[in-house]
């Protein structure tokens, strides 16, 4: 499909895996990445892309209106990424998430408003939801409760109350204004070019420096897990098929606890569990998330492809190859 996408935050972990699929899958489409360069977004992310006559960098803040003005009247699409987005940094100072996740996402709906964009799709995620009450995940026989798109917004961290906010920010752009608006909202990510402060990426960095392994509490906080590349298709589906004013969650029903994935990353990397340390718990932290995609699949034609198992075994590969390379 020919189009003019804006990714905001495209240096970042997911936003640099969808600008790669963008240009690998629409030879078309031509990708403006806005991205204000923080210590989330790795220039070294897109390197390889960076030549690529279909691919623009624009180093700008998201919640600076003239350079998102400019930006804006080069595309035909939003995908809207860019956002603070570590829950403990939330909790020690949640200032710069009200203004990145908040106000950003206010300029470039109004900048959008303005000049006209077809399409706006916010990229936000299942915290918004709250916590689920803790199932065990080995547990088939009893019904599962998981979120769906209409489960009421109740986000329990800083991080995830700015995320919210802008959420209803993106419909109210809607409802008021006709913006054609979409929503997304997805479980944890895994794979590639992830920053090493997230749980996954981290272990494997301590575990290959044989450095203790920090798990929150009892480590019994369940996740559902998603391969990232298969976000990057969700998000096109809803870019391409979704319903204006429609929400749409991307999971993989691979429901796990942390102390599962960080025994499976030792496992993987031939170390002991012994380096696995519990300490305090996080302020607030949620029990469980869990994704119930079945309105993608139906609406958007979309399914996670790529299981846990390969998805944790591709990344801890690719972590590996660099770390132990110096790369």
């Amino acid at each position: 499909m020919p189009g003019r996408y804006l990714v905001t935050g495209g240096l970042g972990f997911i936003g640099s895996n969808l600008v790669r699929h963008i240009l690998a899958t629409h030879p078309e489409a031509r990708v403006v990445n806005l991205d204000a360069m923080t210590y989330a977004g790795n220039p070294e992310n897109l390197a390889d892309v960076e030549n690529d006559a279909r691919y623009e960098f624009v180093h700008g803040d998201v919640c600076d209106a003239e350079v998102v003005r400019d930006v804006m009247k080069r595309v035909d699409v939003v995908l809207h990424l860019a956002a603070e987005t570590h829950v403990d940094r939330s909790i020690v100072s949640d200032a710069p998430f009200v203004r990145t996740n908040v106000l950003g996402t206010q300029t470039l709906l109004s900048s959008a408003l303005h000049v006209g964009v077809d399409r706006f799709v916010q990229v936000s995620t299942d915290e918004v939801y709250g916590s689920l009450p803790w199932q065990d995940p080995d547990d088939q026989a009893t019904p599962r409760h998981r979120f769906t798109e209409d489960t009421p917004l109740a986000p329990r961290s800083p991080y995830s109350a700015t995320k919210a906010a802008a959420d209803h920010l993106a419909f109210a752009y809607h409802e008021t204004h006709g913006l054609d608006v979409v929503v997304t909202r997805c479980c944890n990510n895994l794979g590639p070019r992830q920053h090493p402060e997230k749980l996954i990426p981290l272990m494997i960095q301590r575990a290959l420096a044989d450095e203790s392994l920090p798990v929150y509490g009892d480590g019994l906080q369940i996740r559902d897990w998603i391969w990232v590349g298969d976000q990057c298709t969700g998000i096109m589906a809803a870019a391409e098929r979704g319903e204006a004013g429609g929400v749409y969650n991307f999971g993989a029903r691979a429901e796990r606890t942390n102390l599962t994935v960080v025994k499976d990353i030792l496992t993987h990397l031939g170390k002991p569990e012994s380096l696995i340390e519990h300490v305090a718990d996080r302020a607030g932290h949620d029990r469980r998330y869990a994704i119930d995609p079945s309105r993608s699949e139906t609406e958007l034609g979309w399914s996670a492809e790529v299981d846990f198992a390969d998805a944790l075994e591709r990344t801890v590969t690719w972590y590996r190859e660099r770390l132990e390379g110096g790369a």
